[in-house]
Order: C-alpha cells, then structure tokens, then sequence
C-alpha cells in the first residue's frame, strides 16, 4: 500500500480491491467494496485494510481534544484549468 497519511490534505485516494479511501483535511471517506475471499488474496486485502484503518484510528486517538461531532465541509466549486 502506498503512504497515505489520514486527514493530511484534499488528495489522497487509495484503492483495496474496489474501495476507494479519500483523504480529506476533516474526514477519510470509503466508497465502494472489498470482497474479504476465504484465500490468500482475501488474506492479503484484508491485511492492507486492517493497516490503513489502524492509521485512522491512530490519528483520531491523537486529536486532542477530538470534537463530538464535526460537520462536514461543504464541495465548493472551483474553476474549470482546462
């Protein structure tokens, strides 16, 4: 797995099987899905996100304090570079 530092910027995304963890400054976000097979494979998968969710919790537990809730910051529209 590549590094991936939670809650570190607005661009990281890391891909298990066909879940995709996103970075963001106020939230790490998984979509998609993972499928945990009863093999080496699932194994291997399983491993990579146990390790990535260790670094979640991690960097939670490190907040000091860590507010109750935190509401999400809203998408704002940036200007097309192209």
């Amino acid at each position: 797995m590549r590094q991936f530092k939670p809650y570190a910027n607005e661009s990281d995304v890391v891909r298990i099987g066909a879940l995709d963890i996103e970075n963001r400054t106020d939230r790490v976000t998984l979509t998609g899905d993972v499928v945990l097979a009863r093999d080496r494979h699932g194994l291997a998968l399983a491993r990579e996100l146990q390790a990535l969710l260790a670094q979640v919790v991690e960097a939670l537990e490190a907040e000091d304090p860590l507010a109750e809730t935190t509401r999400v910051k809203p998408a704002q529209d940036v200007k097309n570079p192209f």
